[in-house]
């Protein structure tokens, strides 16, 4: 859908510089950029699985933006503030290049277009499958966007797009209240977003070490920010394929989104990922969404499986002793 929206808009008016970079925001996995020329592009994604398949690709890849572009595209990702940051940011570069902004309906694009009308004027608008591609000339009339910020939770730096941005999530906050006093020496936060429950980690008595394991680099770059003890360290990759082993503990609260469809399998594969990067004695700690049927998953990479706390939309879960299948399993 996404392709042909572009493919058409450059058929039916849309014209890009005949050279120099063409900056893509946010592009997820799958997106087709053939139409532009791969050459000229930049693409711009910190979210680690579809940075490195673009990198696989052989195309210039950057966790963020930085210098000058003469033309970009946005494709719009799902938090309405990130959207209007990257369109922005994008006008800011550009000068008085083209700013493409490419997006479904679900993800607000019709409203980003008003918004965006009431400051410049557009230079063309397709509405195709279920959402838009519309576009305009750069300018820096945007600068307020960027300054944008839901307020992040006392103590804590955040940015718009991270998972949580304007407050602690209810069930991170659960599994928080609900892991023991006491943790193994060496531990693993399994998709660690900004750092919430890693400090809460840092808190418990025994803990020496604790691995942050996120694909987000700007929510890493604010977990960076809000843990400073000494024994963490940070990762930034595919949690489905952290490689390191031996922990003794992980704790995680495991995403089940893809885009705005709801994706359990992502939650079993986090599940299955702890089993594999945990000592044959090691623990999981994990909490969920009520109605996510993860008890199978776990009963198949853990000995011992439990209910330790929840409410009527949360339930935490404790995984002991994983079984030796699970822990090879990729």
């Amino acid at each position: 859908m996404q392709v042909s929206r572009l493919s058409l808009a450059l058929n039916e008016g849309l014209v890009l510089p005949d050279q120099g970079t063409l900056a893509v925001y946010r592009p997820t996995a799958g997106y087709d950029l053939s139409a532009a020329g791969r050459d000229r592009l930049r693409i711009i994604q910190g979210f680690y699985p579809d940075h490195a398949v673009f990198q696989a690709m052989g195309l210039a890849v950057d966790v963020a933006p930085s210098g000058e572009y003469d033309a970009a595209l946005v494709v719009l990702p799902r938090s309405k503030l990130e959207a209007r940051a990257l369109i922005a940011d994008a006008a800011r570069r550009v000068g008085g290049g083209v700013v493409i902004v490419d997006g479904q309906k679900t993800d607000g694009v019709d409203s980003l277009l008003r918004d965006v009308r009431k400051r410049v004027a557009i230079g063309g608008s397709i509405p195709k499958a279920h959402g838009r591609i519309f576009w305009f000339q750069g300018e820096a009339v945007f600068d307020d966007w960027l300054a944008e910020r839901a307020a992040p939770p006392e103590g804590f730096v955040t940015v718009p797009g991270v998972f949580s941005a304007d407050g602690i999530d209810a069930g991170s906050a659960l599994l928080a209240e609900n892991l023991p006093a006491r943790l193994p020496a060496k531990v693993c936060d399994l998709g660690a977003g900004w750092g919430f429950l890693s400090r809460e980690i840092l808190s418990r008595a025994g803990v020496q070490a604790l691995d942050l394991v996120e694909a987000e680099h700007a929510a890493l770059d604010c977990a960076r920010q809000n843990i400073t003890d000494p024994r963490a360290r940070f990762h930034w990759t595919d949690a489905l394929t952290f490689e390191p082993a031996g922990y003794d503990a992980v704790v995680t609260n495991p995403p089940f989104h893809t885009g705005r469809k709801a994706d359990p399998s992502l939650g079993r594969g986090f599940i299955s990922s702890a089993a594999r990067i945990l000592a044959p004695r090691g623990e999981l700690w994990l909490v969920a969404n009520r109605h996510l049927p993860y008890e199978a998953a776990m009963a198949e990479s853990f000995r011992d499986v439990r209910e330790v706390a929840g409410t009527t939309s949360f339930k935490v879960l404790f995984g002991g002793r994983p079984l030796g299948k699970a822990r090879t399993r990729r």
